[in-house]
């Protein structure tokens, strides 16, 4: 079972941009666009997840550079969503895949988006209803930290759980 867990957690289709996320336009949009990034907690749980922090799951797991694979250490908290969706059929899981800055805007969008669908493939393949999910990219839109250099890349190469 495990080599199938980890066959689905690769996906290359590309998502919707998020609504609300900066285009090419005046100075003043693009400021405008700039001001609303906000700085993520990734680290603690919202109240869309208190079932899932009551249940010890991680809101958030994190991926290499440029990579969309599941890495080991997160499997336990696949495996815990996975259960908490199939005993609670009515429950519905957003999956937010994130980037670094590093890249272009379209390639971030579709990283993030590869990262988002390979939870959700990973989710399935554990017998979760599909119509329970929903993954979704914000690419470098929503860093969960400001600034550069590989310790924030890190914080913000990420899928974020939403349960609701």
């Amino acid at each position: 079972m495990a080599a199938a867990w980890l066959a689905g957690c690769a996906s290359t289709r590309v998502g919707e941009p998020a609504a609300g996320s900066a285009t090419a336009g005046t100075a003043s949009s693009q400021q405008s666009a700039q001001s609303q990034v906000t700085t993520v907690d990734a680290g603690s749980p919202n109240a869309s997840n208190l079932a899932a922090a009551e249940q010890g799951l991680a809101p958030v797991i994190y991926f290499d550079f440029d990579s969309s694979l599941i890495r080991p250490e997160y499997h336990g908290t696949i495996d815990g969503y996975a259960k908490l969706l199939r005993n609670d059929r009515q429950r519905r899981l957003t999956i937010e895949g994130h980037a670094d800055e590093r890249g272009s805007h379209e390639y971030n969008l579709a990283l993030g988006q590869r990262r988002a669908e390979a939870v959700r493939k990973a989710l399935q393949l554990l017998a979760v209803n599909d119509d329970q999910l929903e993954a979704i990219s914000y690419g470098e839109e929503r860093p969960a930290v400001q600034g550069t250099g590989e310790e924030v890349w890190s914080k913000n190469r990420r899928a974020e759980f939403r349960l609701q």
